[in-house]
């Protein structure tokens, strides 16, 4: 099922096109490149093309009845322009999203996606340094040069001339999307089921997805009352001031409730070697002032417990105060921000504006609109359940069928529940020292096997090699090429062997989070809800009140279906804590 945006039941002929293109083999499900520009629209499917002089939101629109898998160059310069208010495609092809994922791709622009695709070196980006005038460049009304490397002037946006060029670059998308389509079915499966669809090209479809949710997650945004966001910020750094010296006074006040408690010369409480010095004076010989150093002594040391009370306010001032209000919280209340499918180095949703980062205090104001409410699903545990099915190791997957996995796993080593964490997050991490330390050996006895497959990624790590991850997302350890900035896909050797070592789970569960956040996405279209949130393991949805029971199932039997061919032939469960509120923190 997919929602009618505007125009789609105006009588401009778009029925005819539908007709006309499934009889020219246009079929469910199967790729329809789609290029919008300003004066109409190009199209591609593997039985022909077009250049139509229409308006691309009423041909995607009245197109997305027969349910094609739309394809695009990339969603974030494609979507905005063809998702109409109210529509919601089901199946898509990033092209962009898909090249970083198969290739290992520090960048998504056009001339690098075809190029790794053609096996050709990765090409300059455009404009960086050095002149192009004596550059080679495709014959004119080409969008391919005789090198095989894309045209720059169409990389620069010479498909947008005319319905022609339009349609041109869209028959190269589909190119594109069929070498794409091919390499990913060679990769290996990790998976013991041969009638599945392969797990890289299902990942492939989720990541497509996951960069579609994140242009809608941009415009859409989150709901905030900014009644309660202004009551919350004024109870922690103070009212709004009212100019620039003002501000400045109410910070100078914020750090005198900490100095007068420190003896000694004047502190700079934004430096922490003068912090540390300043503890030292009062008998607290601390290694550094993090806060979870701190904490211990905030109950006998007020100079202690007004610090951490300053990193507070002094945080939400700095970042989430009042002109991030202004700039961040347009007029409908939504407070918006930049999305991203995936960063470079463990595949994971983020955006900017905060919204990855909000503090606690603050989630009171990320409230539900009126006659809606908020449904909140975090994945229980879900790395160590990843590591589980990644690693194959049948007695951590025997523990990861129980709803708390952590109790029996403190069962098999012998420690108490807290101690059993420690040991799984400190062999994902590669912590070695202290408690940790003592745990992972435990853990190399209980768990051989999970124990050998993060050694032998942090290994291709520290060798400066490359790995896949569980879904087929390539990653590169080593330094980048010569005059090239660190790519957000290649990993410097410092550390490359631990970030080996977690991104062999974390870049998994990231594939599997997106998996199922594109299939509880296609379920809210029946309930009229919204993903309004990703939050790295955990999705905030806004549904209206009556259908919360709905989205609550929804959320369950949608990470049961995916983990049924993500995880096809594991014995791990994957759980999923849900709550309904009226805000963020009520449904929590």
């Amino acid at each position: 099922m997919t929602t009618r945006g505007r125009g789609a039941d105006r009588d401009d002929g778009s029925v005819t096109l539908r007709d006309d293109l499934a009889a020219a083999g246009l079929r469910r499900r199967s790729p329809l490149v789609v290029v919008p520009t300003q004066d109409g629209v190009g199209l591609a499917w593997q039985g022909g093309s077009r250049g139509l002089a229409a308006d691309p939101v009423s041909v995607v629109n009245e197109l997305s009845d027969s349910e094609p898998r739309f394809t695009w160059w990339s969603a974030d310069e494609a979507a905005p322009a063809l998702v109409d208010d109210g529509l919601r495609l089901r199946a898509c092809w990033d092209l962009g999203a898909v090249g970083r994922l198969l290739h290992g791709l520090r960048r998504a622009d056009p001339g690098a996606v075809w190029a790794a695709a053609a096996g050709l070196p990765e090409p300059a980006p455009l404009g960086r340094g050095g002149s192009e005038l004596f550059d080679l460049d495709a014959p004119e009304g080409s969008p391919v040069r005789p090198d095989g490397q894309l045209s720059r002037e169409w990389q620069r946006g010479a498909w947008r001339a005319d319905v022609e060029h339009a349609r041109r670059w869209a028959e190269l998308g589909l190119e594109l999307q069929q070498r794409q389509e091919a390499a990913l079915g060679t990769l290996p499966d990790p998976r013991p089921s041969p009638r599945l669809p392969p797990l890289a090209l299902l990942t492939a479809h989720a990541e497509s997805a996951a960069a579609l949710l994140a242009v809608e997650l941009e415009r859409d945004g989150l709901p905030l009352d900014l009644d309660v966001a202004a009551a919350l910020l004024e109870s922690v750094v103070g009212p709004r001031p009212v100019d620039a010296a003002d501000d400045d006074a109410q910070r100078r006040r914020r750090d005198a409730a900490v100095l007068r408690l420190l003896p000694g010369p004047a502190v700079d409480l934004r430096n922490p070697l003068q912090v540390r010095q300043a503890l030292l004076r009062l008998g607290l010989d601390l290694p550094d002032t993090r806060s979870w150093r701190l904490e211990p002594h905030a109950g006998t040391v007020p100079a202690v417990a007004a610090l951490l009370s300053w990193r507070k306010a002094e945080r939400t001032a700095t970042t989430y105060g009042w002109s991030w209000l202004d700039q961040h919280v347009g007029p409908d209340r939504r407070l918006r921000g930049r999305w991203q499918a995936a960063d470079g180095a463990s595949g994971r949703m983020t955006a900017s504006a905060g919204l990855h980062n909000l503090p606690a205090e603050l989630r009171p104001a990320v409230r539900a609109e009126s006659g809606s409410v908020l449904v909140r699903a975090d994945l229980g545990q879900v790395e160590p359940r990843v590591l589980a099915v990644v690693s194959g190791d049948a007695e951590l997957a025997r523990s990861a069928r129980e709803a708390d996995m952590y109790a029996p796993v403190a069962a098999q080593l012998g420690c108490d529940r807290a101690t059993a964490k420690v040991a799984v997050l400190a062999a994902m991490y590669g912590q070695t020292s202290g408690t940790a330390g003592a745990a992972l050996r435990d853990m190399d006895r209980a768990y051989p096997v999970a124990m050998a497959h993060l050694r032998a990624a942090e290994q291709v790590g520290q060798r400066g090699g490359e790995l896949r991850t569980y879904g087929g997302r390539l990653l590169r350890f080593g330094a980048a090429g010569p005059g090239e900035p660190v790519g957000e896909h290649v990993v410097q050797p410092a550390g490359a062997g631990r970030f080996a070592r977690n991104a062999v789970v974390q870049g998994a569960a990231a594939e599997l989070f997106k998996a199922w956040a594109a299939t509880v996405r296609d379920g809210l279209v029946a309930l009229e809800g919204e993903v309004v949130l990703c939050l790295h393991d955990e999705l905030l949805l806004q549904v209206p009140a009556g259908a919360a029971p709905d989205a609550v199932r929804l959320l369950h039997d949608a990470l049961q279906g995916t983990a049924s061919w993500w995880a096809a032939g594991s014995p791990v469960r994957f759980v999923a804590e849900v709550a309904v509120g009226e805000s963020w923190a009520a449904a929590h």
